[in-house]
């Protein structure tokens, strides 16, 4: 089990391999993998981090989520766009409504094509609104917040699925399903 500061630390790993590893001068291969050493001096330098290959290891033995790996002196995310064989997960009966924040300049697109995971297998979820707003402000000061329709996505085959935290996980919703939440 990973203590407060470790689990920051955890996700600070997971954000800068999944999302934004320009923000941490990373360059990922085409595998999503990035040299552990390197990863290290700027993960440390960046980010303040005091990592060294024992910690990352430690995290990694004790964690309770895989959100990153270590293989052949290279470390990836686990949940990264270039896994092959998708992580399977058990149905669940979502609440009524989800939400999902996301910058401005998507909107159109989304609005357009539906919410569809791009990089990630599943698309992400907040069970709450205000968690949404905290999500989409990593991308947006103030991100719109898109009001899922889980009832009717359910009748017409939409599959979602629980995690921990209030957090849900789905696969592509068509836009039909979506309602920008106002103010």
């Amino acid at each position: 089990m990973l203590t407060k500061e470790e689990q920051r630390i955890s996700k600070t790993i997971s954000y800068a391999l999944r999302h934004k590893p320009e923000e941490f001068d990373l360059l990922l291969d085409s595998e999503g993998y990035t040299e552990l050493s390197e990863f290290i001096e700027k993960m440390n330098k960046t980010a303040g981090l005091a990592l060294t290959v024992d910690k990352l290891h430690s995290l990694l033995e004790r964690s309770d989520k895989t959100r990153w790996e270590i293989t052949d002196q290279k470390i990836r995310a686990v949940y990264g766009h270039s896994i092959k064989k998708k992580i399977e997960k058990e149905v669940a009966v979502p609440p009524e409504y989800l939400y999902h924040g996301t910058p401005h300049k998507f909107l159109d697109s989304i609005l357009t094509k539906g919410l569809i995971p791009k990089g990630r297998q599943y698309v992400h979820l907040s069970q709450e609104q205000e968690t949404a707003v905290t999500v989409g402000k990593r991308r947006d000061d103030s991100p719109v917040i898109l009001k899922v329709d889980t009832r009717s996505a359910v009748n017409e085959g939409v599959c979602f699925y629980q995690e921990l935290e209030g957090i849900w996980l789905s696969d592509p919703i068509p836009a039909k399903y979506l309602e920008v939440v106002t103010d």
